[in-house]
């Protein structure tokens, strides 16, 4: 059996007005995504983006989405993303552009990479604060964001239930 392998595109959704990403839903990404790669690649594009292709993460508060691509063409796909300059959901039609922050080849490297993202953006906020109980609230959220479960599961204390197949793609 042929193992397909993917990447996976950990992208920041960039609005003016926070409140309009709790509109966002993964359907309508999904055809934002989609359109784009039509409209900058034509028929070949539509039919590389068929295949395999997900949004397999959205946190609508904080704009952070996860999209896995076939490794062989991800680039191409990836080449798209400036053409969206906003995504219709729910009726509504959102401005927004995508800032591709990670590639990752597993959905836990870009987990990761997330956990850290969100600590430095914590710590870059930091200087900003103005009252003393902003800067404790923002010290306690950094605090917050710990990697004791990763570093657990580097040392081999394992708490969830993988099949390895992670482990193997990181050593290819």
């Amino acid at each position: 059996m042929v193992r397909l392998k993917s990447r996976y595109l950990l992208c920041e959704l960039c609005v003016s007005d926070r409140s309009k990403l709790q509109v966002l839903e993964q359907r309508a990404i999904y055809q934002a995504v989609r359109n784009a790669v039509v409209k900058a690649h034509g028929e070949y594009g539509e039919a590389l983006f068929s295949i395999g292709t997900a949004v397999t993460y959205l946190n609508a508060y904080t704009g952070m989405v996860i999209l896995r691509f076939r490794k062989a063409h991800y680039q191409l796909l990836w080449s798209a993303l400036p053409f969206i300059n906003s995504i219709c959901s729910r009726g509504q039609r959102v401005p927004c552009f995508f800032n591709c922050v990670h590639v990752g080849g597993t959905i836990r490297t870009c987990q990761k990479f997330l956990i850290r993202y969100g600590r430095q953006q914590l710590c870059r906020m930091l200087p900003h604060c103005k009252t003393e109980a902003e800067k404790q609230e923002v010290r306690k959220a950094v605090l917050s964001c710990s990697l004791s479960k990763f570093k657990a599961e580097e040392r081999g204390e394992y708490d969830d239930d993988d099949d390895g197949d992670e482990s193997a793609e990181e050593q290819t």
